[in-house]
Parts: C-alpha cells; sequence; structure tokens
C-alpha cells in the first residue's frame, strides 16, 4: 500500500536548502511512497523539477499538502501550509517551537503528529537521523573558510625568498559537532589551532585533531551533551585563563548554541577590546544571539581593531550538500515509521517518541508545552 509525501518550497529569507534530493527520492519510492514536490523548490541548489524522476510537481502548496500522509520541509512551514493538511498526517521539518508559538498551537488544534528534527535525540542509535549535527560539521567548516577569507593575513607558515610568516593562530570556542569540524579545517590550512569548551571531556577529541585543549579546570558538562549554566565564580575562573588566548589569537570561531535558548556569552567587550589589531571573530551562534556582547546577527561589524562577523542559517550557504546531508537525515527517520509500505509508527521506539513535538491534539514535548502555555 503506497503512502503519499509532500515536499515544501523552503519560503524564509536566506533559505537555499531544499527536504528532498534524486538520490533519496529514489529510496523513498522503494519504500512505497508516491512523492509530490512544489515546483522550484530545488533551484537554489541547482536542482530543477526535471532531476527529480517519478516525482510530480506542483506549485500550490496548499493543494500539494492536502492529500499527503508525510509533508517534508526544512524549516517550520507557513501556518497556512499546515491549515491544509490532512487530519492526522505527518510533518517532519525543523520548528524550534519557542519562537513558533501560533504553528505549534495549529498543529496541535489540526492532530498533525509532527516530528521536529531538532528534538532527535542525539544517541548513537540515532546519529544518521540528526539533522543538527550533520548542518553543524558544515557550519564549522565554512566559519574556518570565513575566518581565513576575513582576515589580511595567511593562515599557513610559508617561506619566501624575502623570509618566513609564522602561522597564523586560530582559537575554536566551543567544541561540539561544529567546533570540531572548524578545528579540523583551520587544521588544513595550516593554523595553529587551539580549542576551548566548558565541557573538559572533549579534550581528546581536540587532541586528536592537533589543537591544543585550553583547560580551565571548570567542569560544565549539562544534559543531552550540552553545557550547563556557569556560575559568576565559574566565569570568572575561565575568564582569567582564557583571555590572554583571546588576545593573543588571529581568528576565533565561536560555536556555543543551545537550541530554544539565547547563545550563551564567550567573549566580553573587555576582552574583545584588547584583542591585537587586525584579528577577526566569526560567531556561528548568531541566531541565538551570538556569543560575543558585540555581536549583532546576520551583521559584519568592526570594533576597534577587531572585525566581528555573524552570519546567519550557515548550512544553507552550503546548500547542494546541507541538502543532500539533510534529506538523508529525514529519509533515515522516515524509515523508521514505515512497515510493509504503509506508515505504521511505533510510540515505543525511542527515538521517534523523543522527536515527537505535537500528536492527536497533544503537545508532546514538554518544554514547547510550558512555551505555548506562557504565551
Amino acid at each position: 500500500m503506497a503512502f503519499n509525501i509532500a515536499v515544501l518550497k523552503e519560503t524564509r529569507a536566506n533559505e537555499r536548502r531544499v527536504a528532498l534530493v534524486p538520490v533519496v527520492a529514489d529510496k523513498l519510492t522503494k519504500l512505497g511512497a508516491k512523492l509530490a514536490l512544489q515546483s522550484g523548490a530545488g533551484d537554489a541548489v541547482k536542482l530543477p523539477d526535471s532531476a527529480f524522476k517519478n516525482v510530480h510537481c506542483a506549485a500550490n502548496p496548499q493543494g500539494l499538502v492536502s492529500d499527503a500522509d508525510i509533508v517534508l520541509a526544512v524549516q517550520p512551514p507557513s501556518v497556512e501550509a499546515v491549515e491544509a493538511m490532512k487530519e492526522g498526517s505527518v510533518l517532519i521539518s525543523f520548528i524550534y517551537a519557542h519562537k513558533e508559538i501560533e504553528l505549534v498551537k495549529k498543529l496541535r488544534d489540526k492532530k498533525i503528529t509532527c516530528f521536529a528534527m531538532e528534538l532527535v535525540p542525539r544517541i548513537t542509535r540515532a546519529q544518521a537521523m540528526d539533522a543538527l549535527s550533520s548542518q553543524a560539521a558544515l557550519a564549522g567548516y565554512y566559519g574556518a573558510l570565513l575566518g581565513a577569507t576575513s582576515i589580511a593575513r595567511m593562515m599557513p607558515m610559508t617561506t619566501f625568498a624575502t623570509g618566513s610568516i609564522r602561522p597564523g593562530t586560530v582559537l575554536v570556542m566551543g567544541v561540539g559537532v561544529a567546533g570540531l569540524s572548524a578545528i579540523a579545517t583551520a587544521r588544513r590550512i595550516g593554523a595553529k589551532v587551539e580549542g576551548y569548551d566548558v565541557r573538559p571531556e572533549v579534550k581528546e577529541q581536540v587532541e586528536s585533531l592537533g589543537a591544543k585543549f585550553i583547560d580551565t579546570g571548570v567542569d560544565a558538562r549539562g544534559e543531552g551533551g550540552y553545557a550547563r549554566e556557569l556560575t559568576a565564580e565559574e566565569k570568572d575562573k575561565i575568564a582569567a585563563v582564557v583571555t590572554k588566548h583571546i588576545q593573543a589569537a588571529d581568528i576565533i570561531i565561536t560555536t556555543a548554541a543551545i537550541p530554544g535558548r539565547p547563545s550563551p556569552k564567550l567573549i566580553s567587550k573587555a576582552q574583545i577590546d584588547g584583542m591585537k589589531g587586525g584579528s577577526v571573530i566569526v560567531d556561528l551562534a548568531a541566531e541565538g544571539g551570538g556569543n560575543t556582547e558585540y555581536t549583532q546577527p546576520g551583521e559584519t561589524v568592526v570594533v576597534g581593531q577587531t572585525t566581528i562577523v555573524a552570519p546567519l542559517n550557515v548550512p544553507s550557504l552550503l546548500g547542494e550538500h546541507a541538502s543532500e546531508l539533510y534529506a538523508k537525515n529525514q529519509f533515515n527517520l522516515v524509515e523508521l515509521m514505515i512497515k510493509d509500505g504503509a506508515l505504521a509508527i511505533d510510540w515505543e521506539d525511542e527515538v521517534l517518541a523523543k522527536a515527537c513535538l505535537t500528536h492527536d491534539g497533544e503537545i508532546k514535548n514538554e518544554a514547547a508545552a510550558k512555551a505555548v502555555e506562557a504565551a
């Protein structure tokens, strides 16, 4: 028995990604899916409608989703698109409920089963579905290159007839998936690299990539692989150690972001004011307000002699590979829901249960439910 999947075209500003690529379309078809794509959904990554075989293309998003059993998207869809979905159907996309209160209410009231990609648990079994990680890896790579092209210096040690140039120093603050990717990329381009994180267990990973780990003696491990809030005393202790590294770096890449919460401030105004001339900060946490007190999300600003670059939606800047990885993440999640060619959600499955935002008229995620109540 076939099931219908509809894929929406992204309409939000600066979004180039698409939730379906041809190689994944073929895999979904083999699962028993009948596919429909909103016309032009892949244009931003040079995937015209003709690149999708055995996929019906239509211009009207509301008509597209009205008969779909599963709707796929990257960014949260419009309230109008959700209104057009049939009761009991499934939506899979990023949502970030705290920013999308009205959308979450509509999902609840329409009895849509929504799996939010940011809620996929970060456990070993779910790695192939973890879109936060796949997209963060791309962001870290891009951040290192952005830093190297935003500074008026070379990164590798190079010898010329006139003498030698010392390698540039890159400091990566926040050593999760994005940070590790940034470290690896900065090392590839010849920089001397340091890594800092409030979670000391990442030291081995930093050093395995050929970088030096900055140990402050503070352990701020939290739940779900994220750092916890620091006390005032801990912040002072960290600042005493980290400041000299901040002010000696040519490029700093900050990556500390926590879904659903403002980005922590890793670098103070005083620390930036003391940075050396011509230095660059690439703030990859701008979506949540940024990791520095001078960050202006989406802007590049010059503070004294330091340039702060704060791009938004960085994975989308690498739209081709970002779409491919994201589509594969979604395919692996969809595969868990299909049995004998039909939609059959197993609520005993930990991945599906934890990734569920709304189902059968209820908001299943506790934090999202509180956000809606507070609003």
